[in-house]
């Protein structure tokens, strides 16, 4: 060791400390400064100064100067540490069931089953006699019934998925809370760590700058800072710089996933509100335009008959006032019947003329023979008429007689 060389004592050792002072760098978390600071680097100088100002005979003294720098930023990495083990917690609960989703995604698994199986575009309105006839069996029912007695079956279990997924978003909305704080506590020893890292690399420039300048290669201080200190120095800048990059990827992931969280609550919400408000809409729409068809149905079943009932009373009042115009456009008599009716009645005219005229003397001789009969009854009835008178005298008188030469006398006159 060169008689220049700057003698100190084990107690200057024990006062070196290349730590960040935490409660002053906490007032620059704002930004991470790529380069150090002003305060950082009197900070560096100063304590550059110390270490070579440190005997290199003294094997305390080096050992405190080794420690000093192994210690650097020990703090700062072991806390970073245990929060990134602090964050498994958590994260393993949020990881629990990735193979299905978690909860959450079971129950819009679900939700989407449930869903498809209500969708009423598929509902078959169109019922055919058969479906009818089925439809009248007690318990069976129409396609429309049944299907609204499906949906009112599976409205408790859809009540079921929709309180499933309020509880999975309201966990999301806990999982980003404390996300969020591990996050935020994470950023601010990053931060630190970053001016840790901005005090090692000034360091490093002073302890370069001093063996550029004071410590000469034939110093007997050069091996011991180059290979105690600086060596050290770097390995301890290093072990920081990767503890930096893990909490920045931390920070990130975390920032991820609390937005990855956003969008789930916004999905489950989405899920509640849009996807339920269009099952329910889909359902009144379905509902009505089944009574729609219905109504619909019979209107063109009551437009179908008046339809036939107007065509039928045309077609009647066609026919008949066709034939009644026929009638009336013809002769109400057949003209040959009506002349052979004429050639009849002449003709009866005639046989009537030739009767009477060949009648007529055999209706004089009838008259004589008629002449000779009534005489000749009149006669008999006379000839009845004395023989009762006689024998009423006869009845009245008892005892007289009758002239018969009388009786004979009056016939003879």
């Amino acid at each position: 060791m060169s008689d220049n060389a700057p003698t100190t004592t084990t107690s200057n050792a024990s006062v070196l400390d290349l730590n960040l002072n935490v409660e002053a760098a906490k007032a620059e978390l704002v930004v991470v400064e790529p380069e150090p600071t002003d305060e950082l680097q009197a900070q560096a100088n100063a304590q550059v100064d110390q270490l070579l100002a440190i005997d290199p005979t003294d094997e305390d003294a080096r050992t405190a100067a080794r420690q000093a720098v192994d210690s650097m930023g020990r703090d700062l990495q072991s806390r970073s540490a245990t929060r990134s083990r602090m964050l498994q917690a958590p994260l393993k609960d949020i990881s629990h069931g990735t193979e299905d989703g978690g909860e959450v995604a079971k129950s819009l698994s679900d939700l989407r089953i449930e869903v498809e199986k209500l969708d009423p575009s598929g509902l078959d309105t169109e019922a055919g006699w058969f479906t009818r006839a089925v439809g009248r069996i007690p318990g069976v029912g129409t396609p429309l019934k049944r299907y609204f007695m499906r949906y009112e079956s599976s409205q408790t279990q859809i009540d079921a998925i929709v309180h499933s997924l309020e509880n999975g978003r309201d966990q999301l909305k806990r999982d980003n809370v404390t996300l969020g704080d591990d996050q935020k506590q994470m950023r601010e020893l990053t931060h630190l760590l970053a001016d840790q890292i901005a005090l090692a690399q000034a360091l490093d420039a002073a302890v370069i700058e001093k063996l550029a300048v004071e410590i000469t290669s034939d110093d007997p201080r050069r091996q011991f800072v180059e290979e105690d200190i600086l060596f050290a120095l770097r390995q301890r800048t290093l072990d920081l710089q990767q503890q930096l990059a893990v909490n920045q990827q931390g920070v990130l992931a975390i920032e991820i996933i609390i937005r990855n969280n956003r969008e789930l609550i916004r999905g489950v919400d989405r899920a509640i509100d849009v996807t339920i408000s269009a099952l329910q809409v889909a359902v009144t729409v379905a509902l009505a335009l089944a009574h729609q068809k219905i109504v619909l149905d019979k209107i063109e079943a009551i437009n179908t008959t008046t339809s036939a009932m107007i065509a039928g009373t045309a077609e009647r009042l066609k026919t008949q006032g066709t034939a009644i115009h026929q009638q009336a456009s013809s002769t109400m008599l057949d003209m040959d019947s009506l002349r052979q009716a004429f050639d009849d009645i002449d003709t009866a005219l005639d046989e009537i003329s030739r009767y009477r005229r060949e009648a007529l003397p055999t209706m004089a001789g009838t008259i004589l023979e008629l002449d000779e009969l009534t005489a000749e009854s009149e006669a008999a009835i006379e000839n009845m008429e004395r023989g009762r008178t006689a024998t009423t005298r006869l009845d009245e008188g008892g005892s007289g007689s009758i002239d018969i030469g009388e009786i004979t006398a009056k016939e003879t006159e």
